[in-house]
């Protein structure tokens, strides 16, 4: 995507079998150490829905954009995804919704998808009835971290070097957030 590339709008939407490709795509565009507690995928790659990753745990972020879209000027390209789940399948925890993975694309980054997918998956979690919304996120990962209290994330544990990633201890930071309006 061209640095030119100015986006029009961003909606959100419910994940479809057929955008696997797509999401399977930007899910390794953005692996990066700033989040990864995983090695690097390669190929061949597992695929991005599976059973316990379904079409139905993700909301997709797409962007309308004026230039460089790969359909041509005004073209509609997935910007990113969050994956939103219970944390467990405890009766008592079902009042609970969890992110376990959020992703914008580099092109699309700073233009507030991620910011639209957090507000978007907290109405998701309102309508499938929870009250309260959780996460997890690296001590060292400054942006995500920042974004997510700016959306009234509080951090709520700290798992001290829960992770050693790349020859250091990485704390695991747990987030949470009422959905009360």
């Amino acid at each position: 995507m061209s640095a030119t590339t100015t986006l029009h709008s961003v909606s959100v939407r419910p994940a479809l079998p057929a955008d696997e490709e797509a999401l399977g795509e930007l899910d390794r565009s953005t692996w990066s150490t700033l989040h990864a507690v995983m090695p690097r995928p390669r190929p061949p790659y597992d695929p991005f829905f599976d059973e316990r990753h379904r079409p139905g745990d993700f909301l997709v972020a797409e962007a309308v954009t004026e230039t460089g879209a790969p359909d041509g000027p005004g073209g509609t390209r997935i910007a990113g995804y969050i994956r939103l789940v219970p944390p467990t399948p405890l009766a008592c925890n079902a009042h609970v919704r969890q992110i376990q993975g959020l992703a914008v694309a580099a092109w699309a980054r700073g233009a507030g998808v991620g910011r639209t997918l957090l507000r978007a998956a907290c109405t998701e979690a309102r309508r499938q009835g929870a009250n309260r919304i959780t996460l997890r996120v690296l001590g060292h990962n400054t942006p995500a971290r920042a974004l997510y209290a700016s959306e009234g994330f509080a951090v709520e544990g700290v798992l001290s070097g829960e992770f050693f990633l790349h020859g250091r201890y990485v704390d695991d930071v747990l987030m949470g957030r009422s959905l009360a309006p």
